[in-house]
């Protein structure tokens, strides 16, 4: 197998050229299950100040044939709240691409696509989609859009209404790929396209982001946001091993200190049951005479 470009820096340096749209058209058809073409891509958050934001994600925003917005966000460290974020970014869409005073037919359906690259939430499988539903709460049956409202909306289901939210976990994909999209997210977690890949876009990869495609400068400064990745990665990983370290320390010495309080508190019963005054009891034990009235 070549090796080809990250799915990231190619977000970055690459994907936003038009030329190479099919990439990107590629993975959205393969996810979504149906034909996506990009009219354009739109404003976003890319270009991060942040050192730390600069490697640990990139997002894209995009605009299909049909209108509907696509963001797409890579995360490579760990956020403890990134649902809550998938929700920001998903909900800022609806209310920034619709004018004031259009009615609310107008709200723009809108994709969520999260590629992230740390242990998202619990669960076996690697790639996740939500959607929005109103079941009944006595019989369970979902509820329906009327006649005209599949008509003006050209939808068949309320959940085509709201926003989409897809999560692929790609470090938890540890299988031979079988499928289109396990051949996406084999791409996405080891840079390599396999062999006899079928999936759509992947042959733009095979074609457009080969390593070899890159210039000195531009391999020097792709090796160094690899780089940058490794050791962000490090840093996080060597707080959190601190911090557990820090922690079982901390609850050793609370657990000993607890411990000696306790055998004081016992010792200062047993003596109070034979008699001692409170202040030889202080002076045998350490603790407060006011300690001690209380036992």
């Amino acid at each position: 197998m070549e090796s080809y470009i990250r799915f990231d820096w190619a977000m970055k340096r690459l994907l936003r050229n038009k030329a190479n749209y099919a990439v990107l058209e590629g993975l959205l058809t393969t996810l979504l299950e149906e034909k996506v073409t990009i009219q354009k891509l739109l404003e976003s958050e890319s270009n991060q100040e942040d050192e730390f934001d600069k490697y640990n994600r990139v997002d894209m925003l995009a605009e299909n044939s049909k209108g509907e917005l696509v963001l797409i966000e890579i995360q490579n460290n760990n956020e403890y709240a990134y649902f809550q974020r998938m929700l920001f970014g998903a909900s800022k869409l609806v209310t920034e691409y619709i004018n004031r005073g259009q009615g609310y037919d107008k709200v723009r359906k809108v994709y969520s696509i999260n590629i992230v690259y740390f242990s998202l939430g619990h669960g076996k499988d690697f790639v996740y989609h939500g959607k929005t539903e109103f079941v009944e709460i006595h019989e369970g049956d979902v509820l329906e859009l009327s006649p005209f409202q599949k008509q003006t909306f050209k939808v068949d289901k309320v959940s085509q209404l709201y926003p989409e939210y897809y999560i692929l976990k790609v470090n938890d994909f540890n299988r031979v790929a079988k499928t289109p999209l396990e051949e996406w997210i084999y791409y996405l977690n080891t840079g390599n396209v396999p062999e006899n890949a079928t999936a759509p876009g992947l042959d733009a990869v095979k074609e457009r982001l080969k390593l070899d495609r890159m210039s000195r400068e531009e391999l020097n400064a792709y090796y160094k946001h690899l780089d940058n990745i490794v050791i962000l990665r490090d840093n996080i990983e060597t707080e959190r091993a601190e911090g557990r370290a820090e922690g079982r320390a901390e609850g050793r010495a609370e657990g000993r200190a607890e411990g000696r309080a306790e055998t004081q508190t016992a010792i200062a019963r047993n003596l109070k049951s034979l008699g001692m005054s409170n202040e030889q009891i202080a002076a045998a034990t350490g603790l407060a005479e006011e300690e001690i009235n209380k036992l």
